[in-house]
């Protein structure tokens, strides 16, 4: 069967690279394909046993405790002084294995293209290794908050995030108190009278993300009161604690204390909100999650992931025409890009960054083991992008230009040659076969012929693998 562009397009540029057959078993419908991934998710077996966010919270407590302990036994002059803190090794373990799981089912799945979306509002609603605690509910919130929500209504996704643990300790949300709450009344009558106490009060870290990355974008016009109300709104928003009363009955590690949260009425970007308690904070998401600062600044930056750095405007403008019609369906918004014709232009390409190409290596090279994603997770790291660790709320870069420097393009010749040497037994198939089912009809005549060339089975795959063409999503 003639592969299309069209074929390969929809499963290296929307998925995340095609593994041996793929684009052969597609058909010739490569936009009917995407769009049957738009349909509602469906659980994942491999993620079956994995801790939740409240586990993960234990686990840290008990950590902390041990810590704790060990100090005060150290400061106590006991004898032991290299006991270690032993579940910091299960602990360890456990997010290791979280994060290879999460690789490993990214190498095997059949609907690239829903997997790219998880992974790309993963990014958009990044946390960063900078904050050491929330860095280790990056991998639950992914699975508990952004893949159930992936192409449902952006406000279910954005209330998820915004209320899981890991964005709430990342963005210090769960030491945020309201100045005129009961909290900040009843701390400052415990410390009357002594002038160096340390004082809690309102933090406007994760009102401000939200607004200038998470939904209407930096330049959407809003004040830096519009910031202060936001946060005043949200106040009360945290994770539990060890024997916390607030939180008994929380199952996923969110509690509101109604203590600490501001009383009152408040205005965010014209608009007034009355509702008390925990809801006000839920109005505001709502009404962000369909403002037309959100749809064209999240539709800029899907159809910037999706099509090009510099996606053509009149499609952004249809996706965010879709978005406020809709609602802000996701599923709507993206149907209406695979529909859209500039999508499948030839212009339409993308660099691929370091996760995008280990990802689609593994796929080629039909390297599915632990210990095969497990070295990808390893070199990707040496590649500027470890897993889940952008060090920045405003998560890793999606440009060209953010991994397309010399040094880059070396350490990817290296991985090249290391995966090339862990292939299984080709069973006949040679390089070209290879290059020709990753690539389908983006394979240059140059890169074929290079692959007809090489010496060895390794060689040709180490070709295929640093080739010009293999560096694209197109």
């Amino acid at each position: 069967m003639q592969l299309t562009n069209a074929t390969a397009s929809a499963v290296n540029r929307f998925g995340l690279g095609a593994r041996p057959e793929e684009l052969q078993a597609l058909g010739d419908d490569p936009r009917g394909w995407l769009l049957a991934q738009l349909q509602g998710a469906t659980p994942i077996a491999a993620f079956d046993g994995l801790p939740d966010s409240r586990a993960y919270l234990d686990m840290y407590t008990r950590v902390q405790q041990q810590r704790k302990a060990l100090r005060e036994q150290r400061a106590a002059g006991a004898a032991d002084m290299q006991k270690k803190v032993g579940g910091r090794d299960e602990l360890r373990r456990a997010l290791q294995q979280d994060l290879v799981l999460r690789q490993g089912v990214a190498v095997s799945t059949a609907q690239g293209f829903r997997e790219r979306l998880v992974r790309f509002w993963s990014n958009h609603f990044a946390i960063s290794v900078d904050k050491r605690i929330a860095s280790l509910f990056a991998a639950p919130m992914e699975r508990e908050a952004i893949r159930p929500h992936a192409t449902g209504k952006f406000s279910d996704l954005l209330l998820a995030v915004e209320r899981h643990p890991g964005m709430l300790l990342y963005l210090d949300n769960q030491a945020s108190i309201g100045d005129d709450s009961r909290a900040a009344i009843n701390a400052a009558r415990r410390s009357a009278g002594t002038p160096k106490a340390g004082k809690r009060g309102l933090n406007e870290n994760l009102a401000r993300e939200i607004m200038e990355l998470h939904t209407l974008g930096v330049n959407a016009g809003y004040s830096q009161a519009d910031v202060t109300e936001f946060a005043r709104a949200i106040t009360g928003w945290s994770v539990v604690r060890p024997n916390d009363r607030d939180g008994a009955g929380s199952r996923d590690g969110f509690v509101f204390r109604n203590a600490a949260h501001e009383p009152g009425a408040r205005r965010v970007f014209g608009k007034t909100y009355r509702q008390d308690g925990e809801m006000q904070g839920v109005a505001v998401l709502h009404d962000l999650a369909v403002h037309p600062a959100t749809a064209r600044h999240v539709s800029q930056k899907l159809a910037r992931h999706f099509i090009a750095d510099e996606p053509p405007p009149a499609l952004v403008e249809r996706m965010a025409s879709t978005w406020l019609r809709s609602g802000g369906d996701i599923a709507a918004v993206c149907r209406s890009m695979v529909e859209s014709d500039e999508a499948w232009s030839v212009q339409a390409r993308k660099f691929k960054n370091p996760d995008d190409y280990f990802i689609s290596a593994l796929r080629a090279c039909n390297l599915q083991a632990q210990d095969d994603v497990a070295l990808a997770v390893r070199l990707q790291a040496q590649l500027g992008q470890p897993l889940f660790q952008p060090r920045s709320p405003a998560g890793f870069g999606d440009v060209a230009a953010d991994w397309g420097g010399p040094d880059a393009l070396f350490k990817r010749v290296q991985a090249a040659q290391a995966l090339a040497d862990r292939l299984p037994d080709m069973q006949g198939r040679t390089p070209l076969h290879m290059g020709e089912a990753a690539l389908g009809a983006s394979l240059d005549r140059q890169t074929a012929t290079a692959l007809r060339r090489a010496e060895s089975v390794q060689q040709g795959v180490a070709l295929l693998l640093a080739s010009p063409a293999f560096q694209w999503r197109t």
